[in-house]
């Protein structure tokens, strides 16, 4: 049902079929008023109001969608969005999905009801068709961190800080090089152990797959990991973790083995969260500037082209006391 169904069984205009049901209006208890709404509630007429907001134009405000703000790395994003927004006179709103495509699904929806001009996205999943339902709604978007190969997306450059991190350790002599790898619908940890790979490749180091295992970006999720690897029969003498909560776990579960960092084992993490350089072991790590992911993510939702563009920010790496040369 569309507003031109209401208007020609009520046998008004358009525009006063619209005028009658917007929200924002007093509600009126005219005649005409009832007699359009009771056409509107036999017809089954539901109002877009992403539609409806999207023609009135910009309310100002962007919607930004995180697995969790728990995670300091999408609370940082956040905070370095909501930054860049302010500077162009705009307000960012949060919502989060614990990374389930249902739930962003259900979120981008109750944002663009409430009227925000455009959606940030960080819960991509190559393959994911998401992005094509909101381009057909016309609705404006941009995916950050993460990307799903098809839309305008502002992400680190995850192979290269992939390729730095592990890079880094073999400089330091390290050949048997274990991998925290993440989940692998996130292109961003896809992007890491293709970096890390490259290293290996590059090193002439024969990849061992049973130093290899997927985490789900969690401290937990570390912890077991390197767990496991601690558990083999030849462990690797460093570990490049995907991302600094799983570091932060992998460092537990080397000093629950009896093994210190760095002397036993190097390890490296991914993100520079804050506390990380306040660890007892201060931990290496590869830097991701934000707020320029940030900036460009903005850029490319309301000023960028009709074609999709991934632009890749350059990661750096920050050595600190969790590796050092292999003994």
């Amino acid at each position: 049902m569309t507003l031109h169904d209401v208007a020609r069984e009520a046998g008004v205009s358009k525009s006063t079929v619209s005028r009658m049901l917007d929200e924002r209006l007093p509600n009126s208890d005219s005649p005409k008023a009832r007699h359009v709404r009771e056409v509107a509630r036999k017809l089954g007429y539901v109002r877009d109001l992403s539609a409806a907001n999207l023609r009135r134009g910009s309310t100002g405000t962007i919607g930004v969608i995180v697995p969790r703000l728990t995670d300091t790395v999408m609370a940082m994003f956040y905070e370095a969005v909501s930054a860049a927004a302010a500077q162009q006179g705009r307000f960012a709103i949060v919502a989060t999905t614990d990374d389930s495509p249902d739930a962003s699904r259900k979120a981008a929806e109750a944002l663009i009801r409430r009227g925000v001009d455009g959606l940030i996205l960080t819960t991509a999943r190559e393959g994911d068709h998401f992005g094509e339902a909101l381009r057909e709604r016309g609705v404006p978007f941009v995916y950050a961190l993460r990307h799903n190969g098809a839309s305008a997306a502002s992400v680190g450059d995850d192979k290269l800080g992939g390729y730095l991190a592990t890079r880094h350790l073999i400089d330091l002599g390290h050949r048997r090089i274990g991998i925290v790898a993440g989940p692998d619908y996130a292109t961003s940890s896809r992007g890491r152990l293709a970096g890390y790979l490259h290293a290996l490749e590059e090193g002439q180091i024969a990849v061992a797959p049973e130093l290899i295992v997927p985490s789900t970006f969690s401290i937990d999720s570390g912890e077991a990991a390197a767990r496991h690897l601690m558990e083999l029969t030849r462990p690797p003498t460093a570990i490049f973790a995907i991302n600094d909560n799983t570091a932060i776990g992998s460092m537990s579960a080397i000093m629950q083995s009896g093994r210190s960092v760095p002397e036993d084992i190097s390890l490296v993490g991914y993100n520079d969260i804050p506390i990380v350089s306040r660890l007892p072991v201060p931990l290496t790590t590869v830097r991701v500037p934000f707020d320029r992911v940030a900036e460009v993510a903005l850029h490319l939702l309301f000023e960028a082209a009709e074609t999709p563009e991934v632009r890749m920010i350059t990661p750096s790496l920050i050595p600190r006391k969790s590796t050092a040369p292999l003994g």
